[in-house]
């Protein structure tokens, strides 16, 4: 049976911080949660944010900015493109490369983010096409 949906691949673990929160303590977050990216909690505007490693890169790091001094909704992508637990999974690395994003948060029907598919779970899903999906034993 092929495993070919965002359910099949989305890792559960969601990380959310507030988006008042610095950048240092997204950072200190990610590192104990090993994961590259958390959601920025609902703001005023009613819209959810992402910060990953690659915005720490490009508007902190590469800017010079002081991380300790730099609020997570600064540096924020929002609102978010969010996928569905039952897209395909070739719809959401379409979904990617054309909007060139590497995660993709995961909402249910009411638009609560329940899980989160990212292009490092790519590998996974690549190595089991190369066996029809019969060897699930990596992921």
């Amino acid at each position: 049976m092929q495993s070919t949906t965002v359910k099949d691949w989305m890792k559960d673990l969601v990380v959310f911080i507030k988006p008042d929160a610095t950048v240092t303590e997204g950072l200190e977050i990610m590192r104990h949660r090993y994961t590259d990216s958390c959601i920025v909690e609902k703001t005023a505007t009613n819209d959810y944010g992402i910060v990953t490693a690659i915005d720490v890169s490009d508007k902190i790091v590469a800017q010079g900015r002081n991380p300790a001094e730099t609020k997570v909704k600064e540096i924020m992508v929002s609102p978010l493109i969010t996928v569905s637990p039952s897209m395909q999974i070739g719809e959401v690395a379409s979904l990617m490369r054309q909007n060139h994003i590497h995660h993709l948060p995961v909402a249910d029907d009411t638009g609560r983010i329940i899980g989160m598919i990212s292009a490092g779970d790519f590998l996974l899903v690549a190595e089991a096409m190369a066996t029809n999906f019969r060897d699930r034993s990596l992921h």
